[in-house]
């Protein structure tokens, strides 16, 4: 319960501190993107939400969040900031152990609520099927 509270508590101090970064100083966004976007990225071990979680909040206009935003952002553009689109790994080869990890995301993409949760089996297979979207720092 206790990382359960932790990671509450963080999210919402991400989500603050996004919504101060996107209140900056008004700028013009290049044609096609918008800087409202914003995904609230988090990977908890386990299925049910209660082993060691990490998180970010992912900014698209400019890309920023972790090391990955830049080719995060341009796969989200791709499928419309849709994760259950993207395009799995072709050539991924992951070993059979089950030790589950809870993939979610929240925020908004062109103006729209976007809320994805997945279980994977590994970390290897969420990766397959999800790319560098979460592909978070340690």
């Amino acid at each position: 319960m206790t990382h359960l509270r932790k990671a509450t508590a963080a999210a919402g101090a991400l989500l603050a501190v996004a919504a101060l970064l996107a209140a900056g100083p008004a700028q013009a966004a290049p044609a096609g993107t918008r800087g409202d976007d914003y995904l609230y990225l988090t990977v908890t071990q386990g299925e049910n939400l209660s082993g060691e979680a990490r998180g970010t909040v992912l900014l698209c206009d400019p890309p920023q969040g972790y090391s990955h935003a830049a080719e995060t952002c341009a796969e989200l553009a791709a499928t419309g900031g849709d994760i259950g689109r993207l395009t799995p790994a072709k050539d991924a080869m992951c070993p059979m152990v089950y030790a589950p990890v809870t993939a979610q995301a929240s925020g908004q993409w062109n103006g729209r609520p976007i809320e994805y949760r997945e279980t994977f089996p590994n970390s290897c297979q969420m990766a397959a099927r999800t790319g560098p979207v979460f592909a978070l720092d340690d």
